[in-house]
Parts: C-alpha cells; sequence; structure tokens
C-alpha cells in the first residue's frame, strides 16, 4: 500500500502562482512513477502531468506545459507541481497518484491515489 497525501491548494487570482505537494509513506516511493490529475465539477478527471522513478523523464497535458513543473524528491518521498500564470480554467481538485507503470495519461495505470486538494483561480 502506498499513502499519499496533498497539500497546498488554495485560492489564487488569475496569473499568479501556487506549489502542491504530495507526501507519499508506505511502500518504497522511488519505485512508482508519479502523476497529478485534476477535477473540475461536472467534469471527468483528466492528466496534468507525469514523473517517472528516477525523476529524469516528465510529460505535461499540453493545457499546461510551460505553466506547469512537476519534480520529486525520492529522498523526502515527495512529488511536487509547480503552478505558474495560473488561469481559471485551472480550477479543480488536484490529486497525486502513482503507479507501477511509465504510460502517464493512463489514468486507470495508477494504482494509489491522495483525497485531492482543492486549487481555485480567481479571474
Amino acid at each position: 500500500q502506498v499513502q499519499l497525501v496533498e497539500s497546498g491548494g488554495g485560492l489564487v487570482q488569475a496569473g499568479g502562482s501556487l506549489r502542491l505537494s504530495c507526501a507519499a509513506s508506505g511502500r518504497t516511493f522511488s519505485n512508482y512513477a508519479m502523476g497529478w490529475f485534476r477535477q473540475a465539477p461536472g467534469k471527468e478527471r483528466e492528466f496534468v502531468a507525469a514523473i517517472n522513478r528516477g525523476g529524469g523523464r516528465t510529460y505535461y497535458a499540453d493545457s499546461v506545459k510551460g505553466r506547469f513543473t512537476i519534480s520529486r524528491d525520492n529522498a523526502k518521498n515527495t512529488v511536487s507541481l509547480q503552478m505558474d500564470s495560473l488561469k481559471p480554467e485551472d480550477t479543480a481538485v488536484y490529486y497525486c497518484a502513482a503507479s507501477t507503470e511509465w504510460d502517464p495519461v493512463k489514468i486507470h495505470g495508477y494504482e494509489y491515489w491522495g483525497q485531492g486538494t482543492q486549487v481555485t483561480v480567481s479571474s
């Protein structure tokens, strides 16, 4: 089992920044690729960003490319999502997830999920 706890969400004005963190516990963190997903009201959960086990490979949704940066610290069992130039359409609950595979956008490939953290971007 892997337990994931997100933090860092909040309310920010358009153009602002937030940094989300996800703390992992349980099994060896470095065995898992990590992803961030988000779900807005009335919409399906969608892929945002992913990072491989060692941190040397990342992948982003087109909608966030150039604005968001995913990183991980395997020594601290954490994965982060730096979000800059935020837009109202980034408003959603953000989830981190862990996968033993490297198939970033495959939502059903992630075995473990956090409870989510709310991000609200005002215009």
